[in-house]
């Protein structure tokens, strides 16, 4: 691996984080003029869900994942290929950074296979091919990646697979050995059972806290994603409140708040 792809820094940004006294762009712009390699992964599960009402296309979800049909799918497409990815690649070459937006499907750099016929066209990895986002880091550019992925195996279309997007962070990070892996959320960090921020976990009690019920919904992904990206060759993985003001810049400079998942 080249060495633009172990000090890369993967960035999970969470769809509420994205709002209009956001820092996040900034602080992505002012680090890529730093020097530092990044990659991006999004969500915009919010957006889905609202393009899918406009449609009259009603949304089922099954232990937190979304059932994906035909016509579900070519939502996901669009918003997350689409709208979202083009929103925050401009945001953020407007800001003097240099982003270019791909989805799981260019360059095959997200290989899926179906996880469960019940959610229909949703994927797990099964394989993350980083040629494209060296290409991109080796050329100055920082990949913003939005969470669909290309089923190789399908045999016949549609070839294209709806993958959760933190899972997908996790796989990215653990693929390219990336330095440290962060999400960006809203919420704190990770909670005791009081609702206390734990700022400190080893895997072992990230793993703890998902075994016994403590750590639940939205949070189950982000910490199996840390646990994999550590698992690879990653120092850290951060999962932090990207709604305060440069949450994003303190958190690499080891000044933030929320809970940091290392060995």
């Amino acid at each position: 691996m080249g060495s633009k792809l172990d000090k890369a820094i993967v960035i999970k940004l969470g769809g509420a984080t994205l709002g209009s006294h956001d820092t996040t762009i900034a602080d992505i712009a002012a680090m890529q003029q730093q020097g530092r390699s990044l990659v991006l992964i999004h969500g915009g599960g919010k957006m889905i869900t609202g393009w899918l009402k406009k449609r009259g296309i009603k949304t089922r979800f099954i232990s937190g994942e979304r059932v994906t049909d035909e016509q579900t799918l070519e939502v996901v497409v669009s918003v997350l290929a689409g709208v979202v990815n083009k929103e925050i690649v401009a945001d953020i070459n407007a800001r003097g950074g240099m982003a270019i937006g791909i989805s799981g499907v260019d360059g095959a750099l997200i290989q899926g296979k179906i996880k469960n016929r019940e959610l229909g066209y949703v994927g797990e990895v099964a394989k993350i091919n980083p040629a494209p986002l060296e290409a991109l880091l080796q050329a100055g550019y920082m990949p913003v990646v939005a969470p669909i992925a290309i089923d190789v195996k399908a045999e016949k279309a549609p070839r294209v697979l709806n993958i959760n997007a933190d899972i997908v962070a996790g796989e990215i990070a653990a693929a390219i050995g990336a330095e440290k892996l962060v999400f960006l959320t809203d919420v704190a960090g990770v909670s005791d059972r009081s609702g206390n921020l734990l700022s400190y976990l080893s895997p072992g009690e990230a793993e703890a806290l998902v075994a016994s019920g403590t750590a639940s919904g939205g949070m189950i992904p982000k910490i199996t994603a840390c646990l994999r990206a550590l698992s690879g060759a990653s120092a850290a993985c951060i999962i932090a409140d990207g709604r305060q003001s440069h949450a994003l810049l303190d958190d690499i400079n080891g000044k933030g708040g929320g809970t940091v998942i290392k060995k």
